[in-house]
């Protein structure tokens, strides 16, 4: 308890049993001390999401408590949802005592060996003597480098044993097989800069990896030298200014039309802290196809994993960025702003063309027009989702600052909005914190319901309520022949406001669009928890979209381009985003009819 004081823990989500009584224990005389709170969360996925979100919200290592066996093993969704998303966290678990290790004691499961796949590094404490020097370790391995979750298992036997206590302070570890590079290549980074300047239509292409730098200013000042566009993957929303006139949107699966034809036409991708996943590329040998790639991350397993670089740089994307910039100023040489302007024109007139919709509907409510509406109301919220159409929507429409945006991008975990959501508001307790699920995704911790009403933890929660699983209903109609096979969720859903109301909390049913506006104001303006049940059209799509295993300029959804006189110039491909000729009748680049 005193090494994790030493190591700034002031918030520890967890929940106890048998093995860990003996932490929990001393727990209570650090919280009667006034050292650090424990929050008691109703199932462990709920304290490894609401770590996850402490993370993310702040940048700081989240810590969370489980005892052995299921207590343990209810922890590890949440853990390999942060090794997924590369986030900080030290997981601590009781283990059975260490005579009986091996020999299927009672609430005994090999967490170790379990989470050995979706962990960053871990160990089981066999002397307690090693404590101090173990937490320090974790806490070091966790935040530095790529970050990412570290176990730590405790026998019980340890919890109770007495021995000599050497604290050790933050910052002394010396780890001498882990030495992550920081400082990237100066050869490759002038290579990089050369490559910058001859392009004529370059694209940032932003991941998480900027976020946990804090690499949010060298992304805005290298995008305004050199008139760089800018895309951001799930993960990377938040790092560039969304109103600012360089930013294309997210790119991949449900990007923005203009954001995936920018990065199928660009000649220099330059991708930051991101790791070409499969989501954003679509097929990947036809992702930036026509493209150099520079390429900076911090580990070395990502660069060159799915695309080959032109220029691979692996080091701390701030540190890369603020090398690259200060060689720029020191070579004195202006950037030629002009150089990009056709570029920037072109992808304008797609954003013109191909604009993200809100739709509205005589009876019914839209999702998209709920996303807008607690976005215009609520600008500055710390944002958490749960996992399907509405994280899509919430990704397309929302608009956030650097850390504003908690979502389960790499697993996609159902469950994790408002646990993470907990996580952020007990980390910040004076800002506006707002998760936005689904009714499929909020049945799968609900419970922590419970959470936030004995901690009156302020964190509000709308429902866009579909009835289905909506995603998984999508991708059934689009490439299952309509098939609904299990993802009706209207047969047994409960009345949410009643279950906020069993909780102690308030909650609320809308179904008019009339009633929007006022329910959001409402909710905001509640002094508590606060549930927003808002029931919207049922069949409603999320588009664009990129079917598995096509390009990203094969999109599916996209509004129709307003029509052209003749004289106008070339024509867009709606397929590929190839120009044409006015006279052309199909895209020689795709066969499409234009």
């Amino acid at each position: 308890m005193d090494s994790l004081r030493r190591h700034g823990v002031k918030h520890i989500f967890g929940y106890p049993g048998g093995a860990i009584l003996p932490i929990y224990d001393e727990l209570y005389r650090s919280e009667a001390a006034g050292h650090l709170q424990h929050i008691l969360v109703r199932h462990e996925q709920g304290a490894a999401h609401a770590a996850d979100g402490y993370a993310r919200a702040t940048g700081k290592v989240g810590v969370c408590f489980g005892t052995s066996g299921p207590g343990a093993t209810n922890l590890v969704t949440g853990i390999a949802t942060a090794q997924m998303d590369s986030i900080p966290l030290v997981v601590i678990t009781g283990q059975v005592g260490r005579a009986a290790i091996g020999s299927d004691a009672f609430q005994e499961t090999d967490i170790y060996g379990i989470t050995l796949p979706i962990v960053k590094h871990s160990y089981v404490v066999r002397d307690p003597r090693d404590m101090a020097r173990i937490v320090a370790e974790a806490f070091h391995i966790a935040a530095t480098g790529r970050p990412g979750p570290v176990l730590i298992d405790i026998p019980k036997d340890v919890g109770l044993e007495e021995f000599e206590y050497v604290p050790i302070e933050p910052g002394s570890v010396k780890l001498p097989g882990y030495r992550p590079t920081v400082k990237g290549n100066p050869r490759q980074i002038i290579q990089a800069l050369k490559l910058i300047r001859e392009a004529q239509r370059p694209l940032l292409y932003v991941g998480g990896g900027a976020i946990a730098s804090g690499a949010h200013a060298e992304i805005h000042e290298l995008a305004e030298r050199y008139n760089i566009p800018v895309t951001t993957t799930l993960m990377g929303l938040g790092v560039f200014d969304e109103h600012h006139p360089l930013s294309v949107g997210m790119l991949g699966m449900h990007g923005t039309a203009y954001a995936n034809f920018a990065v199928t036409e660009c000649d220099l991708l330059i991708a930051v802290g991101a790791r070409f996943d499969d989501r954003v590329t679509g097929k990947l040998d036809e992702f930036a196809s026509r493209a150099k790639v520079i390429h900076i991350d911090i580990d070395p397993a990502e660069v060159g994993k799915n695309r080959v670089p032109e220029v691979p740089i692996v080091g701390d994307v701030r540190q890369v960025l603020l090398d690259l910039l200060q060689r720029d100023a020191e070579d004195g040489k202006p950037a030629n702003l002009e150089q990009t302007q056709e570029w920037l024109h072109r992808i304008e007139r797609w954003r013109n063309d191909y604009p993200l919709t809100v739709p509205t509907y005589a009876d019914e409510i839209s999702p998209q027009e709920v996303i807008v509406e607690i976005g215009r109301q609520a600008p500055h919220a710390f944002y958490t989702t749960d996992v399907g159409q509405h994280q899509m929507w919430a990704a397309q429409f929302l608009k956030m600052g650097p850390r504003r945006w908690i979502s389960s991008a790499g697993l996609g975990t159902m469950g994790y909005g408002m646990p993470a959501a907990m996580g952020a508001k007990v980390a910040l307790p004076d800002q506006e914190v707002i998760c936005i699920s689904g009714d499929a995704s909020f049945q799968m911790n609900c419970q922590e319901l419970g959470t936030l009403a004995q901690y009156g933890i302020n964190v509000k929660t709308v429902i866009i309520n579909n009835g289905w699983q909506g995603m998984v209903r999508q991708w059934q109609q689009a490439f299952y022949g309509e098939r609904y096979s299990s993802s009706d969720m209207q047969p047994g859903m409960p009345n949410f406001e009643l279950l906020a109301q069993a909780f102690g909390l308030k909650g609320m049913i809308i179904k008019h669009r009339n009633q929007l506006q006022d329910a959001i104001a409402e909710m905001l303006a509640h002094d508590g928890p606060f549930l927003l049940d808002v029931r919207v059209k049922r069949d409603e799509n999320c588009y664009p979209m990129v079917a598995p295993g096509k390009s990203n300029a094969q999109m599916v959804g996209l509004p129709k381009p307003p029509e052209r006189e003749e004289s106008a110039g070339p024509i867009l491909c709606s397929n590929c985003g190839t120009e044409n000729e006015p006279d052309n009748k199909f895209c020689p680049e795709c066969g499409t009819k234009l």
